[in-house]
């Protein structure tokens, strides 16, 4: 085929080919991201548990621990918002490799592109909201140290 034709999905086709030895790793690579994917889905049912659950834990612990004071409901509440809201973003991980692993498995079993195709777009996904959870990760460091240098150099001049 030349590469300026297009294939049945109407994206271009460029010649490049996944050797046996390729579709060994990604059949393997989808065999792990699926393991992965389950165990993320698990530990996101169990975290949303947890979460549902923070603020009665905390004061379970407030009332065994002498001396530690109860916490305030918004508190247990304001923990359980983040807690939901650090799951969906785990679920999300999990996902896109689960569909990584299920796509690329059938891809390379039934020798279909389109689903190789879906399958490294899946991969993409997984990958760029890693880069987008680590940029905001790092700024974040980046605001705590900022404020922390302010705080100190502000207690140091009162």
């Amino acid at each position: 085929m030349d590469t300026n034709e297009t294939t049945a999905h109407g994206a271009p086709e460029t010649g490049l080919a996944v050797t046996f030895e390729g579709q060994t790793y990604l059949r393997e690579a989808g065999k792990w991201a699926g393991f992965l994917g389950i165990i993320g889905f698990i530990l996101c049912g169990l975290l949303l548990i947890v979460a549902l659950f923070v603020g009665t834990i905390f004061s379970a612990l407030g009332q065994l621990i002498p001396g530690s004071g109860e916490m305030p409901p918004a508190a247990g509440i304001a923990m359980a918002i983040v807690l939901i809201l650090i799951d969906l973003l785990y679920f999300f991980f999990a996902l896109y490799l689960y569909q990584f692993s299920a796509r690329i498995k059938k891809g390379i079993v039934f020798t279909d592109q389109f689903q190789v195709t879906l399958a490294l777009g899946k991969l993409k996904s997984f990958f760029k909201l890693a880069g987008i959870v680590t940029i905001v990760v790092l700024c974040l460091y980046v605001l705590e140290i900022v404020v922390v240098t302010l705080v100190g150099v502000a207690s140091l001049h009162h």
